[in-house]
């Protein structure tokens, strides 16, 4: 006979924060919202949001713009592994202190070979290099300013325009970051390459790169400076994958799967623990019990994703029946999560992936004990996300659908068959309406968020966790709280 459960699955919509006592202290700028996303607080978010794994949301540009913030993407995995690790390599070299230069060529190459790697590339800085390699003697350096594509003959060799070594200012390797960019500041100069003892080239260190740190004090990096991005494994090619996306610089990865309570992943996670350490984050899941979560943190996983069919494009409720509550599922994890680090003495981070429609709901899934959530339709919205803008009533929309859609053809991450074909779709295709830029997005939550805290008397998400105060609502308390009794003008994004 089957087991029933007592409690009723609940959603976060059912519950209300209970304001603690607000200190003078409890200020907005006070607020820190860093949170782990591996084991015992290791690697650090500086905000509390990761994007979804899927083809309409965690793409480069979002993933560009999140880290800006102090959050992180996964790049989603229903992709080849060339491709996947081409869009990670794509993210830590947009931005970073020590640049590796890919744009490199010989003095005997022409301005044809450089027009053409500029455009491979799109980075107008281009390192010449005695073997045209990246780590060979630097020779000079050849910028759009050097040449005009449109009035010099193409076909004549680099070597008549390139500014040599002897007119550069270059910096020699064991140079700070902060060092560099006083030799930049100092010298009004926009690049300054560093070089090792034999006079190879090392590495770029770009002028705009200290503008982009400074306007944005929260984004997320490496210790080399590059911004912070992950990516999803499968269970299936996680072998080959994985060791692509380390070399393309990857900082976590996170298996992607709906239902993470299996020896598959258990398997899968120990595998690429084994190999990589505590030099690569790993997560897991998903899950919606205290066993599965266990399961997952005693196979080694640094943190578990919580959530079982409440995303607004995941009907795998309605197909299979599975699933619980996101609010029910987030809360019976975070004491399964205390209890675990209280007895092992390590602390493995709980992200509530789905169920989140709204600010208010992101908040509760934090005070319930989430270190972080997942969203999809939050970023799917947003200007940076992959899809294109499409007008219709006068309004904009983007196209949003499920990784177990169709259309998203991910075949490998559902185990229903052998056969290479959905015999069910888990998702659907569907449209959100266009919200504008991520940035301004993310600052107005993040901004509910401190305030929340504040309302309740705590300085960072620990002491959320510890301070908060929830009540369950009743159908008529969200009446009450809501503006059924007057009209209300909705503000709508209507411009390209």
């Amino acid at each position: 006979m089957a087991q029933i459960l007592d409690d009723i699955s609940r959603t976060f919509g059912e519950f209300l924060l209970v304001p603690g006592l607000t200190k003078k202290e409890h200020i907005p700028a006070n607020v820190s919202l860093k949170v782990p996303i591996s084991r015992n607080g290791k690697i650090n978010l500086n905000i509390p949001f990761v994007s979804a794994a899927m083809q309409a949301v965690s793409g480069t540009e979002l993933a560009i713009a999140l880290a800006r913030k102090g959050g992180s993407a996964f790049i989603y995995c229903s992709q080849g592994i060339e491709e996947q690790a081409r869009m990670v390599k794509t993210v830590k070299e947009h931005k970073a202190g020590f640049v590796e230069s890919d744009s490199n060529l010989s003095p005997q190459d022409t301005l044809a070979d450089a027009v053409a790697l500029r455009k491979k590339t799109g980075h107008s800085t281009i390192a010449i290099t005695e073997g045209g390699d990246t780590h060979s003697k630097l020779l000079g350096i050849l910028t759009s300013k050097d040449f005009w594509e449109f009035k010099d003959d193409l076909s004549r060799s680099i070597k008549d325009f390139y500014t040599p070594l002897d007119r550069l200012v270059f910096a020699k390797e064991g140079v700070t970051l902060q060092e560099a960019t006083e030799i930049l500041w100092k010298n009004k100069k926009e690049c300054l390459p560093v070089v090792d003892t034999q006079g190879n080239l090392k590495y770029l260190v770009f002028r705009k790169d200290y503008f982009d740190h400074k306007s944005n004090p929260d984004e997320l990096t490496d210790d080399k400076k590059r911004l912070f991005v992950g990516a999803a494994l499968n269970t299936f090619d996680y072998k080959e994958r994985v060791e692509a996306l380390v070399a393309a610089g990857v900082d976590s990865v996170c298996f992607d799967s709906s239902d993470g309570y299996s020896e598959w992943q258990a398997e899968a996670i120990q595998y690429v623990k084994k190999k990589y350490k505590d030099s690569l984050v790993v997560g897991a899941g998903n899950i919606v019990t205290k066993e599965g979560f266990l399961y997952l943190a005693e196979a080694g996983a640094d943190f578990v994703k919580v959530g079982i069919g409440g995303g607004s494009i995941c009907i795998t409720r309605e197909q299979k029946g599975i699933g619980r509550g996101q609010a029910s599922a987030v809360q019976e994890v975070a004491v399964a999560r205390d209890e675990y680090a209280k007895k092992t003495k390590s602390y493995v981070p709980i992200c509530s992936d789905g169920g989140l429609n709204m600010d208010t709901q992101v908040i509760v899934a934090l005070a319930l004990g989430a270190d972080f959530v997942m969203m999809g339709k939050y970023f799917a919205q947003c200007a940076e996300s992959p899809t294109d803008k499409i007008r219709y009533n006068g309004r904009l929309y983007k196209p949003y659908w499920g990784e177990g859609s169709l259309r998203a053809r991910n075949w490998q991450r559902y185990r229903n068959s052998d056969r290479p074909e959905l015999f069910f779709e888990e998702g659907v295709d569907a449209y959100v309406p266009y919200s504008g830029p991520l940035a301004e997005k993310v600052d107005t939550t993040v901004a509910k968020i401190k305030a929340t805290l504040c309302n309740v008397g705590a300085l960072n998400v620990k002491e959320f966790h510890e301070k908060a105060v929830l009540t369950r609502v009743s159908e008529l308390t969200l009446v009450e709280g809501g503006t059924s009794t007057v009209e209300r003008l909705e503000r709508v994004v209507s411009v390209e």
